[in-house]
């Protein structure tokens, strides 16, 4: 049997939603299916604001504009993630500064975060990996103290929890990935989330290069016109259709591949217990979403075997980021 490393799995009514969205006469973004997905991510979510983007990558460049950055600004992330969580603030001309990670949950290290702030310093930027949570608390309160903004990277994290608390509702602005490598799945999609209420007009605004052609559409002004800096983040309304499919069975796609991961966990806990391998590690405060199974194991020769052993017998594994 062949075990690819990622199979995107429809819900069941994306070519019905698809074939809704075409009737509409309307494919461009913020369509009905659009307005759906919004009212879902807030509503489920506890965010105050959830606004589609055409990809996560998109959501951390709004966050970035939205901050106002100017070149020189740091912003402090750790150095294990994807290229997208540092690029969006280098295209503002800020500086990354990274931090190193907790060696358990593999997430930034709070307790180092604050060694590394400095007068310069805008930002800190968290990512959930693997849909296990940073330690949030601690991180917002340091944040407050040092009058910081909160980004959480939550690509790997929708409906994973922190003390209850779904992530991506707890920092000031969120980014999250509808990636088809992600839990639910729109091909390439993805949503901001904000939560400060002060970032919330401008977030649409920025969205809609830098018009306020949101506010138009909702007949609360009589023309739109070029009022900020922004882009086109908007996805189209064929991604939203495929999404809210996907935002419909939800809960049934989590626990699927929850029981998938606690079968890899349960399997392999003889190897973790003759110190071969070392599994994921999930704080009691954690719920998590079961998007990644990772192993840990002492050296890149082993690494390197036992992804040629698999590839062998073609079960597709892969080692993860190159830290920053």
């Amino acid at each position: 049997m062949r075990i690819p490393f990622n199979q995107p799995q429809p819900a069941g009514s994306e070519l019905e939603y698809l074939r809704q969205a075409i009737e509409n006469r309307h494919l461009s973004g913020d369509g009905p299916f659009s307005r759906k997905c919004h009212k879902w991510l807030t509503d489920v979510l506890g965010t105050q604001k959830a606004l589609l983007t055409h990809s996560c990558t998109g959501a951390l460049e709004m966050a970035a504009i939205l901050l106002d950055l100017q070149p020189g600004d740091e912003v402090i992330m750790p150095s294990f993630t994807f290229v997208s969580t540092a690029n969006a603030f280098v295209l503002r001309g800020a500086v990354p500064v990274f931090v190193d990670i907790r060696q358990d949950t593999l997430n930034i290290d709070e307790n180092l975060i604050e060694s590394a702030v400095t007068k310069k310093t805008r930002a800190i930027v968290v990512v959930h990996y693997a849909g296990v949570a940073c330690e949030m608390d601690a991180i917002m309160e340091l944040a407050h103290k040092h009058g910081l903004t909160v980004i959480e990277d939550a690509a790997h994290a929708v409906l994973a929890t922190y003390k209850g608390k779904h992530l991506g509702s707890i920092g000031h602005l969120s980014a999250l990935s509808f990636h088809e490598t992600k839990n639910l799945i729109a091909g390439e999609c993805g949503a901001l989330l904000v939560n400060e209420p002060s970032f919330a007009k401008r977030s649409e605004i920025i969205r809609e290069k830098g018009t306020n052609r949101s506010a138009f559409f909702r007949g609360e002004i009589d023309k739109y016109t070029w009022v900020d800096l922004g882009s086109s983040y908007l996805p189209s309304e064929l991604q939203a259709a495929f999404l809210y499919a996907q935002f419909e069975k939800a809960e049934e796609i989590i626990q699927d591949r929850l029981r998938i991961w606690n079968c890899y966990h349960e399997l392999l806990k003889p190897l973790e217990q003759q110190g071969f391998i070392r599994r994921p590690v999930v704080p009691a405060w954690c719920g998590h979403n079961g998007h990644l199974y990772y192993l840990v194991v002492k050296t890149a020769e082993i690494r390197d075997e036992l992804l040629a052993y698999l590839k062998r017998r073609e079960v597709s594994a892969l080692f993860h980021y190159v830290p920053l």
